[in-house]
């Protein structure tokens, strides 16, 4: 472990051990406390994975948008065609169009002559 950062886990696991090896007279207090900081990390870790960032939501948010627009045109189309068609894709970059569009399942990529042409899997 000398290589990697130390937890708060590593900590408390480093912590029973000295407390178990020690001739503290309150042992089970102390690794009662101990359990109990571990479970708050827990349940932490467990919230903070579970919610969706605002980010997240927004770009999904985004991406029913890019889908619909898609639709409308009805025909592969550059982003930068996309922008100009449909006017509420004009407020987003080319970077986070292709970026949202690279996440949908749906959407389709054709090149010609280095040129990357958008529609929607039917």
């Amino acid at each position: 472990m000398a290589n990697t950062k130390m937890t708060k886990r590593n900590w408390y696991e480093v912590l029973t051990a000295i407390v178990e090896a020690s001739n503290y007279e309150d042992i089970e207090g102390a690794k009662a406390f101990i359990a109990h900081e571990v479970e708050i990390l827990d349940r932490k870790s467990s919230a903070s994975k579970s919610r969706e960032t605002w980010a997240q939501r927004e770009n999904k948010r985004i991406i029913a948008k890019i889908e619909t627009a898609l639709r409308t045109v009805g025909r592969p189309v550059t982003i930068t065609e996309l922008q100009h068609e449909v006017e509420e894709m004009a407020q987003y970059s080319n970077q986070k169009i292709s970026a949202l569009l690279r996440q949908m399942p749906n959407a389709v990529k054709t090149t010609e002559k280095k040129t990357s042409y958008f529609s929607i899997a039917e």
